[in-house]
C-alpha cells in the first residue's frame, strides 16, 4: 500500500515545482540560508498541492482510466488505493500544502490556494474544454513561479510573468499537439479535449508562444542586466542557450515527441546541456556581476 501511494503522488512530476525557485535564484537570494529554507519550504508545499491534485483528479478519472492500456495500472485505477482512502489522502495533501505555504506568508499561501482550486476545477471538468484546458495547465506554471516571489518577498518583473507564462503554454501545448499525432483518431477517447483540436490548430499555438517566450525572454534579460547595473554580459549571453534549447524543444515536437515532457527532459541530453549551461551562465550573471 505505501508504494502505491508513493507512486500515486508521482515523485517524478515533482521537478516541475522547481520554478518556485526561480524568482529567488534570479534575485540572487539562495545563497542566503534563509531565503533558501523559504525557498525550499514553497517548494515542498507545491510538491504537496501537485501531488493532492494528482489523487483528486485520478480519483475522478478512474472508471475512465481503467479503459486505458497505460492509465489503467494507475493505483486508484487499478484498486490498489480503495477511493475513502485515496480521498483522505487528497485532503491531507491539499490541506497540507495551504497550511505550510500560508506558514511563509498570507500572499505565498493565497497563491497555493488558487493553485489547488484551479486544478482542481480542472479535474471536475474543465480539462475537457478546449483552450480553457491549455490556459489552466499554464497557469499552474505562473503560480509555481509567483509562489516562490511571494514567499521571497521578490518583485517578479513584468516580462519574467510574461516569459513564464508563454514558455509553459509552448510546453502544454506542445504535449496537446504531440498527444494529437502520437493517438490519432482515438485521441478524442483518452483526452476529450482534442476532439476540438486540429494538428493545424495547435501547431500555430506552439509557433505563436515559442516566439513569444523567447522575445520575452530577451527583453526580462535586458531588463536584469539594467537593474544590476553590470557591464558584463552574462544575462544577454543566456538568451543562447535558453533560444537554443527553446528551438531544441520545438524540433523534439516536430519528430513526434513531447506528449510526456517529463520523460524528454529526464533523457534528452542536448537539452540537459543547454539548460546546465543557461543556469551556469545566469548564475554567472546574478553572482559574479
Amino acid at each position: 500500500m505505501l508504494r502505491a501511494l508513493v507512486a500515486e503522488a508521482r515523485p517524478r512530476q515533482w521537478m516541475k515545482n522547481v520554478l518556485v525557485l526561480a524568482a529567488p535564484g534570479a534575485a540572487g537570494l539562495l545563497d542566503d540560508p534563509a531565503a533558501l529554507r523559504t525557498g525550499l519550504l514553497a517548494f515542498t508545499a507545491f510538491c504537496l498541492a501537485s501531488s493532492g491534485t494528482y489523487y483528486w483528479n485520478d480519483i475522478h478519472d478512474r472508471h475512465a482510466d481503467a479503459r486505458h492500456p497505460v492509465k489503467r495500472l494507475r493505483p486508484i485505477a487499478s484498486g490498489l488505493i480503495p477511493v475513502p482512502i485515496a480521498v483522505a489522502v487528497s485532503v491531507v495533501l491539499l490541506a497540507g500544502a495551504v497550511i505550510l505555504a500560508w506558514s511563509l506568508s498570507a500572499s505565498t499561501g493565497l497563491v497555493v490556494a488558487l493553485y489547488v482550486v484551479l486544478t482542481t476545477t480542472y479535474s471536475l471538468g474543465l480539462k475537457h474544454v478546449a483552450v480553457v484546458d491549455l490556459v489552466l495547465v499554464a497557469s499552474g506554471f505562473v503560480l509555481r513561479a509567483m509562489a516562490g516571489a511571494e514567499a521571497a518577498d521578490v518583485a517578479m518583473s513584468t516580462w519574467f510573468v510574461l516569459f513564464t507564462s508563454f514558455g509553459s503554454l509552448f510546453i502544454v501545448t506542445g504535449k496537446r499537439f504531440a498527444e494529437l499525432r502520437e493517438l490519432g483518431d482515438g485521441a478524442a477517447d483518452v483526452r476529450p479535449s482534442l476532439a476540438a483540436y486540429t494538428s493545424g490548430y495547435l501547431q500555430s499555438v506552439v509557433s505563436a508562444s515559442v516566439t513569444a517566450a523567447l522575445v520575452t525572454y530577451c527583453l526580462w534579460a535586458f531588463e536584469v542586466r539594467e537593474v544590476a547595473g553590470t557591464s558584463l554580459p552574462f544575462y544577454e549571453l543566456s538568451i543562447v542557450p535558453m533560444a537554443m534549447a527553446l528551438l531544441r524543444y520545438l524540433l523534439v515536437l516536430e519528430q513526434g515527441r513531447g506528449s510526456a515532457p517529463e520523460e524528454i527532459f529526464a533523457s534528452d541530453h542536448v537539452l540537459q546541456v543547454l539548460g546546465a549551461t543557461w543556469l551556469a551562465v545566469f548564475a554567472a550573471g546574478v553572482y559574479a556581476g
